[in-house]
């Protein structure tokens, strides 16, 4: 008997894989589609000729419409077959990819990354959809661990992979948009014949387009802001008036469109629960903190030090590595225990430790001190991202799995591309500042004439030095904010609730019928 439920459990567990495999393939392609760019784009923009500005948008466009698609892909995967969800997403990912390879600006590039975005925001919502729907919370804190696997490989090989496109002279920065491509098609092609699943049409399908469009147009114009404020216009101007007075009516109306829609796009009535609505704060802040500070790391290592794309792809390994070793580890404990609050709270801590590791950082500092101050940072990362999701997914029945879950992975996204907007409109104003004093140029003049001074190879070699100088040092700045936001993250993790992880897809009948005993309580 003990044999035969033995067989059966392994059986189970092989089909399970199965599954997955697919899955991790889509998820893999979605995140190596920013890390092979990371170390890659201080030479892409340079290349193109664009400013501190566009780099930061060329990040900030993808987050932003992953962002605002998020959400629709979730609620859609509530409606309609989940798989095949996951293969127009892996479409679309590969058409924007191409685009992006072909961009002869910094301009296409940015708009080509935007329609990448949609695809991602597709792939990163729908897999965690899937795999709610087929693994019960208890198990899927050890399948956590695959993902945490699958995230290490794409971060840690992402950035490494970019840096030799780049380095190597025969291939050129355009591959690293399309070398993603072939392996979206693989995933495309696994999907189809591993992952079965039953499809799901509900009568009265709604989705929320007005909300998502609304919500997208409101964050949109506030990091526009954001990115010209106090280089292009000043804070107490008519444009920062027009803008900000809009971008905050614009957020109005969504949540007034939210709160009357059959299908909103942010479920309200599962956000304001305290569970999901502490996860979702200590996600916005993560987001913030981890996007933000990360996507500048590999300038700071070719900029500010000087090293090469792929030296800083190998300088960054241990930032991954923290990743994977804590979710996989983390994973695996939780699965074990039944327990999560620890972990997030441990996790969300040691991020803020991080965070204030590389706020000390300069262009001269040991590479072993930002190496170690790296690692914490993944570490913290490895043991909150996937886990709040977790969290969320534990609270809510199987018919709202696919909205609560994509309502985290939105505030996320959300929190990633404000910080990515906030943290480069910082580290742009301060660069050009730095250059201006250091050059004896008046402040609002381009410091290097018509060449970008993240075109390196074009500066005189005086030039060079002090765009290191300024580089190097002003990164530090980012990364303190970092630290300060997530410590938002802490408290929010720390008002959770102790949660026990339930050993069943759905929630018990039982926790689905109301409590009409007066006594009971």
């Amino acid at each position: 008997m003990v044999s035969s439920d033995l067989a059966a459990s392994r059986a189970q567990h092989r089909r399970t894989l199965e599954s997955l495999s697919g899955l991790l393939l889509a998820l893999f392609v979605a995140m190596i589609s920013s890390t092979v760019v990371s170390t890659a784009l201080p030479l892409i923009i340079g290349s193109l000729n664009g400013t501190q500005t566009q780099y930061t948008w060329v990040v900030t466009a993808t987050l932003l419409t992953a962002t605002a698609t998020t959400p629709i892909w979730g609620k859609l995967a509530d409606l309609f077959n989940k798989k095949t969800l996951v293969q127009i997403a892996i479409v679309i990912f590969v058409v924007g990819s191409m685009i992006a390879g072909f961009s002869q600006d910094a301009g296409q590039l940015i708009a080509a990354r935007a329609f990448q975005g949609v695809g991602v925001g597709g792939l990163q919502a729908l897999v965690q959809v899937v795999i709610a729907a087929i693994i019960a919370p208890r198990d899927r804190g050890k399948y956590n661990g695959y993902l945490g696997a699958v995230m290490a490989v794409a971060t840690v090989g992402g950035p490494l992979l970019g840096g030799l496109i780049v380095d190597v002279s025969w291939l050129g920065w355009r591959w690293c948009f399309f070398v993603g491509v072939p392996i979206a098609a693989i995933a495309f092609v696994v999907l189809q014949r591993t992952l079965k699943l039953v499809t799901v049409r509900r009568e009265d399908v709604h989705v929320d387009y007005l909300g998502a469009a609304l919500i997208a147009a409101g964050v949109s114009v506030l990091l526009i802001w954001v990115s010209f404020v106090d280089n292009t216009f000043g804070w107490l101007s008519w444009e920062t008036a027009l803008m900000v007075g809009g971008g905050l009516v614009l957020l109005a109306l969504a949540v007034l469109v939210e709160t009357r829609v059959r299908e909103p796009v942010v479920p309200l009535k599962i956000v304001v629960q305290r569970t999901p609505a502490l996860a979702i704060l200590a996600s916005l802040a993560v987001g913030m903190a981890m996007f933000g500070g990360a996507v500048f790391l590999g300038q700071y290592f070719q900029i500010g030090r000087g090293y090469t794309p792929t030296e800083a792809g190998l300088l960054t390994m241990p930032m991954m590595a923290g990743v994977l070793v804590a979710s996989t580890v983390s994973g695996r404990m939780i699965s074990r225990s039944g327990r999560i609050k620890p972990y997030i709270v441990t996790g969300a801590s040691v991020l803020v430790l991080g965070f204030l590791g590389l706020g000390m950082v300069d262009h001269d500092t040991s590479l072993v001190l930002v190496g170690i101050a790296m690692a914490v940072v993944g570490i913290g990362v490895g043991m909150t991202m996937q886990n709040l999701v977790l969290a969320v997914q534990n609270t809510v029945a199987l018919k709202d799995l696919g909205a609560a879950s994509a309502s985290v992975t939105f505030f996320r996204s959300l929190g990633g591309t404000i910080g990515v907007s906030v943290l480069g409109a910082v580290l742009a104003n301060r660069v050009a500042s730095g250059m201006s004093e250091a050059l004896h140029v008046p402040a609002g003049t381009s410091s290097t004439g018509d060449i970008s001074a993240l075109n390196l190879t074009a500066l005189p070699p005086q030039v060079q030095t002090i765009v290191h100088t300024v580089y190097g040092d002003a990164t530090a700045h980012i990364f303190l904010i970092s630290a300060a936001v997530a410590v938002v993250g802490v408290i929010a993790a720390l008002l959770l609730k102790p949660i026990t992880l339930r050993t069943t897809i759905d929630l018990e009948k039982k926790e689905e019928k109301p409590v009409s005993d007066p006594v009971a309580g």
